[in-house]
């Protein structure tokens, strides 16, 4: 009897000790009428590598990972782009996640630049879209993504910006965030990634 029940604590121990807490909405949140309304991305209407329009709805029912650049950044774009495919590489195959690459230089970073700039990086552009549009509207939308981003004539390349690298689940809110230019967090986020498309397929 007490060696059943040893064996059914261990289980239970390793049971509890395994299961992942879900991961948490980043970003101020309202009370309306009892309600929490949390951070959502907001509606947003860009221009892809293939001058196609890109809407939120065509990342409907998918987890996306989200950053911003610009082709021409000579300090920290080139170590994010980095860490941006070490995590197209580990989700390649999974159609349930996509990578959404925003410009913050789209007088430089045309659809023609964006699209030169993705053979380059060799990857598929229908799992890893390439965006520009609006200056006023991509910078505004980095702000929404708690991303900083301006122009700045005295910072390398005309911006200064951080390599947020950040998760955003079917609803439209940030669930993780890492610095891309610190491979430690990179892989912490593969985790919270990995983490987040279980917790969709348990639902």
């Amino acid at each position: 009897m007490y060696k059943s029940l040893f064996y059914f604590l261990i289980i239970f121990l390793f049971a509890c000790g395994s299961t992942e807490k879900p991961l948490p909405i980043i970003g101020h949140y309202d009370i309306v009428e009892g309600d929490t309304i949390y951070h959502s991305i907001p509606d947003f209407k860009f221009i892809n590598q293939d001058s196609q329009v890109v809407v939120n709805n065509d990342l409907a029912d998918q987890l996306y990972v989200a950053d911003f650049f610009f082709t021409s950044c000579p300090s920290i774009c080139p170590i994010v782009k980095k860490q941006m495919l070490r995590i197209y590489k580990e989700f390649e195959d999974n159609d349930k996640i996509r990578l959404v690459s925003h410009t913050i230089d789209p007088k430089r970073d045309t659809p023609e630049r964006l699209k030169r700039y993705a053979a380059e990086l060799n990857v598929d552009t229908d799992k890893w879209i390439f965006l520009t549009g609006d200056k006023d509207s991509l910078l505004e939308m980095a702000n929404e993504y708690f991303v900083a981003a301006l122009e700045d004539s005295e910072a390398p390349g005309g911006f200064d910006h951080s390599g947020k690298i950040l998760l955003v689940d079917t609803k439209r809110h940030i669930r993780s965030f890492a610095d891309g230019t610190e491979a430690d967090e990179v892989t912490r986020l593969l985790g919270d990634i990995n983490n987040l498309l279980k917790e969709y397929e348990n639902k």
